[in-house]
């Protein structure tokens, strides 16, 4: 399974929280970036990220002058971050349940950055697609939840959705351990590998 390091962008551009929207505008244009990495003021400080949609929608759409804003006004931070060994199929779920594009890739200090493009055009997803087993997608979804109360609030109306989810995929799984324990071991064994030779039935 290729994962978020095998496909992320290494060459990341940064900006300090105090450039000026303008500075940030420049640099996206000269780099033909469509986001940029928020510098730490310190090791303990979260990154955060500052993309095309929010100098639009937070600058431009209302008339703001950008060479007087601040990245810091506008930016997200702290930003949802990845693992750099998260499977490219759990970065893709991350992004589609907290409906963002890209996020910086994490392990101390940054190490690059992964985007929906990334996962359309250096994934494996068309050739091997993977079918999440219930215990990685209740992984994936604590993973999820986390990121999503650390970005909007462990109060949030978004945070608690995700911990919701976590719980009917745990119940999911519960039920299914109960199925399992009334099979046999064969047609437990069968149910899940329905294809083996053994569990094929001949009619006359």
């Amino acid at each position: 399974m290729l994962s978020a390091r095998d496909i992320m962008t290494t060459n990341v551009v940064t900006v300090n929280g105090s450039a000026t929207v303008a500075e940030a505008v420049k640099l996206m244009k000269d780099k033909g970036l469509r986001a940029l990495i928020v510098d730490r003021r310190s090791d303990r400080d979260p990154y955060g990220i500052v993309t095309e949609t929010d100098i639009v929608y937070k600058v431009a759409a209302f008339g703001h002058d950008p060479k007087k804003m601040r990245v810091y006004e506008i930016m997200t931070k702290p930003c949802v971050v990845v693992n750099p060994d998260l499977g490219v199929e759990y970065v893709a779920r991350l992004f589609a349940n907290t409906r963002i594009r890209r996020a910086p890739v994490i392990e101390g200090k940054l190490l690059g950055i992964i985007s929906i493009s990334d996962i359309l055009k250096k994934g494996d997803f068309v050739e091997k697609p993977k079918q999440l087993y219930i215990e990685d997608r209740i992984e994936v979804a604590r993973e999820e939840a986390r990121a999503i109360c650390a970005a909007k609030g462990a109060t949030s109306p978004e945070c608690a959705a995700a911990w919701d989810q976590v719980e009917e995929l745990q119940a999911a799984a519960a039920h299914k351990r109960q199925e399992k324990k009334s099979m046999s071991s064969l047609e437990a064994y069968c149910a899940e590998n329905p294809d083996a030779e053994e569990c094929r039935i001949y009619e006359d």
